[in-house]
């Protein structure tokens, strides 16, 4: 008597194949003959998304433009579960179709106003729609609410939360004068801290930093094995208070991570206008480095760009800012920005990735850092939790591993009835950050948390 075995193959769609989808593709495939899992990689480049299956049996890459309804639609109808790595504004007509095919969806962005329009049908559907379940965001809220509950369940208060996160380059790599290369969206960093001061609250003051001031205002870091780092103001640090639960804190304050000096280098860029993405430069195509940087400085009959570019920014003769400008070759007369119609921030964008691109054996780091103050039985303590990743290459960086990781595991959580709450949502929940926190240390992404005493900004009270 023979019995007949079939396994049914779940089928995840993945749309999207660019750089933060190496890992997540590579994780799904190592567990899709345990798991049942057949994957389609969709990109509107066939070859990207044959690049990322490399020919593996249980993945078939596909060309899918998603503004072409009807092919979106069939890709996502045949699927078992689907993983958006779009930009985030192209996530809600995915979002819509979810909804009427009954699939659960996975991304790694930010929920959008649209998005969060839809919470109501999504759970009628008792469907999950799990965002913000990247790096930052994504484990900055497991790890912040993993230490938040636990203090939570001993009856402590909180009165301090800080949380920094940073893409940058591995001490191995990092060769250059500013400490930093590109590991992610350049045009990202060109305009970080654009669109409104930076807004926070410290012991029960709300604090705003204007954005030209904001990388002069920055806190320092140091990371056992990494040295000191510094960290500028992100743009609205209270965003997830009532989220977190935290209404009541007296201090909450997010940042970005830099090496210490970065922030002042990037300073003068701020200064000068480069970073300013709302005009555009006539002949800019045509335009030199020397002349770009001589656009942004007054006319004088017998000084230099050099001269000038010194005084304007107050550089002295020995300062490091000089030597930092002169790596960038921004006064080169020969360089060329060849970009038709374009504003500064993409001028100075173009200049600055043929100095900060990764080279091909490269390797970046992320370097995440929480602090809890809370009251615990009428003493005021403190936790630190910090974590570094490194990456392995330019492909499997730690960029993408941190993004990816969390999104393919939280994927095969909800396959597998380990997430079962409904609705459009972020990952705080317990159900959602335990078994994904626990299963990331197996790829190295881990906290050390250490107990410190709290000292919290009225250092005239102890």
């Amino acid at each position: 008597m023979f019995v007949l075995n079939i396994r049914i193959m779940r089928s995840v769609l993945i749309i999207g194949a660019g750089r933060s989808a190496s890992s997540l593709i590579r994780y799904l495939l190592a567990k899709s003959e345990t798991e049942n899992l057949h994957l389609v990689v969709a990109d509107l480049s066939l070859a990207l998304a044959e690049k990322k299956t490399q020919k593996h049996p249980n993945a078939t890459p596909i060309a899918l433009d998603i503004f072409n309804t009807e092919e979106r639609r069939a890709a996502i109808e045949k699927a078992s579960i689907v993983i958006s790595m779009l930009p985030a504004h192209l996530h809600i007509e995915v979002a819509k179709d979810c909804i009427q095919f009954k699939k659960h969806l996975v991304t790694a962005s930010y929920i959008s106003d649209a998005m969060q329009s839809l919470d109501e049908e999504v759970k009628k559907n008792n469907l999950i729609f799990m965002n913000e379940i990247g790096l930052d965001p994504g484990i900055d809220h497991m790890s912040a609410m993993k230490v938040i509950d636990e203090i939570r369940s001993k009856g402590g208060n909180m009165l301090l939360f800080e949380s920094f996160c940073g893409g940058l380059v591995a001490p191995e790599s990092d060769n250059n004068l500013w400490n930093y290369k590109f590991t992610w969206a350049p045009r990202n960093v060109v305009l970080a801290g654009q669109g409104g001061a930076a807004k926070f609250i410290q012991e029960g003051t709300y604090k705003y930093i204007p954005y030209s001031a904001l990388f002069r205002r920055t806190e320092f870091l140091e990371v056992e094995g990494y040295g000191k780092f510094e960290a500028y103001s992100n743009r609205d640090s209270l965003k997830y208070r009532s989220i977190y639960g935290l209404d009541d804190v007296l201090t909450l304050y997010r940042g970005t991570i830099r090496r210490v000096g970065f922030s002042k280098a990037w300073n003068m860029f701020v200064q000068l206008g480069m970073t300013d993405d709302s005009y555009v430069i006539e002949d800019s195509e045509n335009m030199s480095y020397r002349q770009f940087m001589n656009s942004f400085l007054p006319y004088h009959p017998t000084d230099s760009v050099e001269i000038k570019t010194r005084f304007i920014l107050k550089i002295d003769q020995d300062d490091i800012m000089w030597d930092k400008l002169l790596e960038l070759d921004l006064f080169n007369p020969n360089k060329k920005i060849n970009l038709p119609n374009a504003t500064p921030a993409q001028i100075l964008e173009k200049i600055l990735t043929d100095s900060w691109a990764l080279e091909p054996d490269d390797k970046d780091m992320i370097v995440m850092y929480h602090k809890f103050g809370y009251e615990l039985n009428g003493e005021k303590k403190q936790i630190d939790s910090k974590m570094v990743c490194i990456g392995d290459d330019q492909t499997y960086t730690a960029m993408a591993k941190t993004v990816g990781l969390p999104v393919a595991i939280a994927t095969l959580l909800i396959l597998n009835g380990k997430i079962t709450t409904p609705g459009v949502q972020l990952p705080i929940k317990k159900e959602v950050y335990e078994p994904i926190l626990k299963e990331l240390e197996e790829y190295g992404v881990i906290f050390n948390e250490q107990t410190v005493p709290y000292f919290g900004y009225n250092p005239d009270l102890f």
